[in-house]
């Protein structure tokens, strides 16, 4: 597994070498133990565990995409569920539509805590967020339920609704500029999400300084940096003389002091009523209002849900984060991404998906798409749906923990065991999707009458872009409403090829807690001219 390399790496190497040979002859002879014959006894029934290395346990079996090289140990072992070794740390896998009912269904509660990682726990001010902290504690009911009623509710979703359209109508005039040249897709994808995120953040203010921006590149960096603590305790001191410890305290400072500006600035504008209301100004209201005083009661708490909403975007690993804006700035691209790679290797999907958008628009003679056009748009949900169950951004869900003992299958699974849910296996499962289950094909989606409404996802077992259950994503609405505008947009305004034909359009990943293509979507756009337009 690549880790991100700390200053002075290069000198570190060989001590760092001679302390994993020190440690691996050490367990030698556990190693034996290990590979020796075990014998059958009446012991209660387990689940298939393969066997892992000593010290690093099956964390070499990760591969470069541990979302495949899960699936494909899974589909080796015939295991719809797993037990594996990360380090020291107890891992369930899970693999199957199933499996993910069989193990959530009855144990949701038991399965919903978070492993409290190194970086995360100091970058959100002791997991003092949504995403990290207890789900029995009163911090993260309160801030889930201020989440749903206050920062992500359908009317505030709503009230960013002029936000999220002019930056569509921004996306198509950069393109439109370079129509009949290739377009770095890719590119203006994620530009535009994260403008949107920053707007509806921030507010005008959310461009930000060049120094914020590093600032927040550190931190993106540290998060998706392999701490070795979070998988051997009793090795963390490896991390203090990496280096890692030493940035992560410097970051977070220099973090802490972005987001005081950051919250000064938005009490000093307060009184400027000609500003709406963004999410920072949300959380100072909410810090104010009695009902929420436990929860916001400091900054501290403020900042820490603030973070998570930021910091999704270049995170790797399997140990990362999710909050409310998780689905709406990185997944976003990725989703966008991966929808327009599949409608331009299947021209037949892309060309019923343009008529169904054109012909909608053809009867309000609009020239861009607005959100109160697409609840018409049926396809074009079904094939957003498609995209999610074959490239899920997320294909491995944020990690939970177990907060106490449950049974699965008749098999124990100890209280502080992490369990990953691979939603990418569960999309290509044949047992939920049929023996086509690696084709792209919308229509399999026609059942779902209505995206707009949030249950469809969270219901089933068998897509889970989102989640499942009660840590399943808050954001989920705010997301569709990006995807559906974005795609429509691009859709109705151009005509689309790949430079070099279909076979130009690969599949390659990059690794990350959202996966991205391995290599930019770059496309040729030709602007669609409407009949008596010019």
């Amino acid at each position: 597994m690549a880790t991100l390399q700390s200053h002075g790496s290069d000198l570190l190497a060989p001590v760092f070498l001679i302390l994993v040979a020190t440690v691996t002859i050490l367990y030698f002879n556990r190693l034996l133990l290990l590979l020796a014959p075990r014998k059958r006894t009446g012991s209660p029934p387990s689940l298939p565990c393969p066997r892992g290395l000593p010290v690093i346990g099956n964390l070499h079996q990760l591969g470069a995409t541990p979302h495949d090289s899960l699936a494909a140990l899974a589909a080796t072992h015939a295991a719809p569920l797993m037990l594996l070794r990360l380090g020291s740390v107890p891992t369930l896998v899970v693999s199957t539509a199933a499996a993910l009912r069989a193990a959530f269904q009855p144990n949701d509660r038991a399965m919903s805590g978070r492993p409290a990682l190194a970086a995360a726990t100091r970058i959100t001010y002791g997991l003092q967020d949504i995403v990290f902290s207890h789900p029995d504690g009163p911090l993260w009911r309160a801030a889930r339920r201020a989440s749903l009623s206050e920062l992500l509710s359908a009317p505030r979703v709503r009230s960013f609704r002029g936000v999220r359209e002019a930056e569509a109508a921004a996306l198509v005039a950069a393109i439109a500029d370079a129509s009949g040249s290739p377009v770095n897709l890719s590119e203006k994808l994620m530009a535009t999400s994260n403008k949107i995120l920053r707007r509806v953040a921030f507010g005008d203010e959310g461009e930000g300084s060049i120094e914020a921006g590093t600032v927040l590149d550190e931190t993106q960096k540290l998060l998706g940096a392999f701490f070795v603590g979070d998988y051997i305790p009793s090795l963390a001191w490896v991390d203090t003389l990496r280096g890692l410890t030493r940035r992560l305290e410097r970051n977070f400072h220099e973090l802490d002091a972005f987001y005081e500006k950051v919250i000064d600035d938005h009490i000093n504008k307060r009184d400027d009523a000609s500003k709406g209301e963004d999410l920072v100004d949300v959380l100072l209201r909410l810090h104010g209002d009695p009902a929420y005083q436990k929860t916001f009661h400091s900054r501290d708490q403020i900042k820490g849900i603030l973070t998570v909403g930021f910091l999704i975007r270049g995170l790797n690993k399997l140990n990362r984060l999710q909050d409310m804006f998780i689905a709406g700035t990185d997944t976003v691209a990725a989703t966008v991404e991966w929808t327009m790679t599949e409608l331009v290797r299947h021209p037949d999907v892309l060309a019923k998906a343009q008529r169904e958008v054109r012909g909608v628009m053809g009867e309000t003679d609009g020239d861009i798409v607005l959100e109160s056009d697409l609840p018409r748009l049926t396809y074009l949900k079904q094939v957003i749906r498609e995209s999610m169950r074959v490239h899920p951004p997320v294909p491995l869900l944020v990690p939970r923990e177990t907060i106490e003992p449950c049974t699965v299958y008749g098999c124990e699974i100890p209280a502080g065991t992490r369990v990953l849910v691979n939603a990418r296996a569960i999309g290509q499962d044949p047992g939920a999707w049929g023996h086509d289950a690696a084709r792209f094909v919308p229509e399999r989606h026609e059942e779902v009458a209505d995206l707009g409404d949030h249950k469809p996802w969270h219901d089933s077992f068998s897509l889970v872009p989102f989640g499942v259950g009660r840590r399943s994503c808050p954001g989920v609405h705010f997301a569709t409403s990006v995807v559906e505008l974005l795609l429509a947009n691009l859709l109705l305004c151009f005509d689309w090829r790949a430079p070099g034909g279909v076979a130009a359009v690969d599949l390659e990943q990059e690794t990350g807690l959202t996966v991205h293509r391995k290599n930019p979507l770059v496309l040729v756009a030709e602007r669609r001219m409407r009949a008596g337009k010019r």
